[in-house]
């Protein structure tokens, strides 16, 4: 294979090679690689779904930037979201180069280092709208476009092969609510001067239409709030700033004090206000010692848990486990926040907690209180036709995402054989104005469980779903290790596989198993402990998928005496 320094006819080479977000809505991260030299833009995560019992986030695989021989020269963020930002900390582990993004990204990224005790080391570089980096032979423009963080910006990355454009996480909002719109001039101009290839954001790429402005919200929240009777209590996520600036407004309106619950609502907020992002004054602010003595229709909190996180602060108000926030009949709460996908059940018990304790709950799509931060077809479509590149390839997006958008964009001209339904690790190589795939790079998922860091396999997560689902069995043998006579047991303990009634006679029996087992088995083999555990397995398998139809996780121990 041809690698991007060499190009038998003298022309320059790019590749794109996403390593995360095709496929996902999670993990973004693409290398854009030219002449020995690479960029990365984005470095994000993605939280663990329900199958990944114990696994806190979910990295990309940047095995590629080591095994590649390219020179890394930086890492280009789009916005602050932990889909883009959040894999920082264990990438600069491995990686020591300057990260770029604009003042509010950063100062996120800042956030989040420090956590990791990473901050000092990490070479922090502002970028602002409309301005050009220059990392190499790459020429990197910012492109202001909206989306439901401040910040965002997509990208203009001048190649010596040709322009590639990224959009960035994008809706075309035509009045937000901090007055900074997604730039589309700009993409339009970029167009007139010719794109090679276009990566657009595919997130909405099923929703007909547009999307709603943000700012179409403030009615909804002006009704709850203008009517409440008691406490308004309000769940969105800490990065949403700008519907945080809403409920803000809304609350000195109705002359409400606005208590921050959770600590990345009071992180963030605090951030936000800091660099002008969030117009939040001090004196609205409420602390633990002035919400109790302040009258209910005074009161205004903002709180985390719009997901039902089981720590997060609504969740804990829900059951009563919070230390200074109790539900009250007559107070209202509003979960201002999409579904993420597995997390339905949660929400659900949320909600229903919250309506146990009488709270009047204002939650999913009939209550006009959430809209969307990416845009829908007639606004991808738009983006098309403004930049109309020579190649497209769909980013940001389960399979299904990209192909309608692959769709839509050959609908809006762009030729079926420049258009790239790409995976991740997937080289998309583009010489002389013409792009094909390349072949394919290591990518991947990197599972982490508290300090385990890529080591937490297939197998790990096989024997915790067995252990969530068919409990488990384990056997303590003790033999003698000079004549092989077993001295003690076998003693039996189960957890989670049968109900209380049963256990006894469950037990009884696995034991009766097991001594036949022994019996039957020579005093030679009996030292042998690692032949004793497979004989004892495999006959306690038998057993209990005869008696229970279950397969539970058996764990045989032979203690030498």
């Amino acid at each position: 294979m041809i690698s991007a320094m060499e190009n038998p006819a003298g022309s320059p080479v790019v590749d794109l090679i996403p390593l995360g977000g095709l496929g996902e809505i999670g993990l973004n991260s693409l290398v854009v690689s030219c002449a020995g030299k690479c960029i990365l833009v984005d470095c994000g995560l993605m939280f663990p779904e329900e199958e990944h019992l114990g696994v806190d986030v979910i990295l990309p695989d940047f095995t590629y930037l080591n095994e590649s021989g390219d020179e890394l020269l930086g890492v280009v963020l789009t916005h602050g979201h932990e889909d883009h930002i959040g894999a920082l900390p264990y990438f600069l582990d491995r990686f020591d180069v300057p990260i770029y993004g604009t003042p509010l990204t950063l100062e996120l990224v800042k956030e989040k280092l420090r956590e990791f005790d990473l901050e000092r080391q990490a070479r922090l570089i502002a970028v602002r709208d409309g301005e050009t980096i220059s990392l190499g032979d790459f020429a990197i423009e910012a492109i202001p476009v909206a989306h439901s963080i401040p910040g965002g910006v997509g990208l203009a990355i001048d190649t010596p092969a040709g322009l590639i454009v990224h959009s960035g996480d994008f809706k075309l909002d035509p009045a937000p609510v901090d007055g900074r719109g997604t730039d589309l001039a700009r993409f339009t101009a970029l167009g007139d001067r010719g794109v090679l290839a276009l990566l657009a954001d595919s997130t909405n790429a099923e929703h007909e239409g547009t999307t709603a402005s943000e700012s179409s919200l403030l009615p909804a929240f002006r009704e709850i709030v203008s009517g409440a009777p008691g406490r308004v209590i309000v769940a969105t996520f800490a990065s949403h700033i700008h519907r945080i600036q809403q409920i803000v407004d809304v609350a000195k309106e109705a002359r409400r004090r606005v208590h921050l619950a959770g600590r990345s609502m009071v992180s963030v907020v605090g951030i936000a206000s800091q660099i002008g992002a969030l117009r939040l004054p001090s004196s609205m602010l409420a602390d633990t010692v002035e919400l109790r003595s302040l009258p209910p229709e005074k009161v205004l909190l903002l709180t985390t848990g719009s997901q039902g996180e089981p720590l997060a602060a609504l969740s804990r108000i829900a059951v009563n486990d919070h230390k200074q926030i109790t539900i009250r009949p007559g107070d209202r709460v509003v979960i201002s926040a999409r579904v993420i996908p597995g997390h339905e059940k949660a929400i659900a018990r949320t909600i229903n907690h919250l309506f146990q304790r009488g709270a009047d709950v204002f939650y999913g799509r009939d209550a006009g209180i959430h809209v969307s931060g990416h845009g829908s077809r007639d606004e991808l479509r738009a983006l098309i036709r403004a930049v109309r590149p020579r190649h497209f390839l769909p980013v940001h997006g389960e399979y299904r995402h990209l192909a309608r958008h692959a769709q839509l964009a050959e609908a809006a001209g762009v030729a079926r054989e420049r258009i790239f339904l790409a995976e991740d690790g997937d080289r998309i190589r583009f010489s002389d104005g013409v792009g094909s795939k390349a072949g394919k790079v290591t990518a991947g998922r990197v599972l982490v469980d508290g300090k385990a860091h890529g080591d937490i396999h297939d197998a790990v997560l096989k024997d915790r779903r067995r252990l969530a689902q068919d409990g488990i069995i384990m056997v303590i043998i003790g033999v003698n290790r000079q004549t092989g006579e077993v001295v003690t047991g076998p003693d039996i303990v189960t957890r989670g596989v049968a109900f209380a009634g049963e256990e006894a006679a469950l037990i009884s029996e696995a034991r009766e198993v097991v001594a036949a087992v022994l019996a039957e088995t020579g005093a030679e083999v009996l030292t042998e402990w690692g032949e004793v555990q497979i004989k004892v397995r495999k006959a306690l398998r038998k057993f209990v998928d005869r008696r229970l139809e279950r397969r539970p996780l058996i764990l045989p121990t032979v203690i030498e005496i």
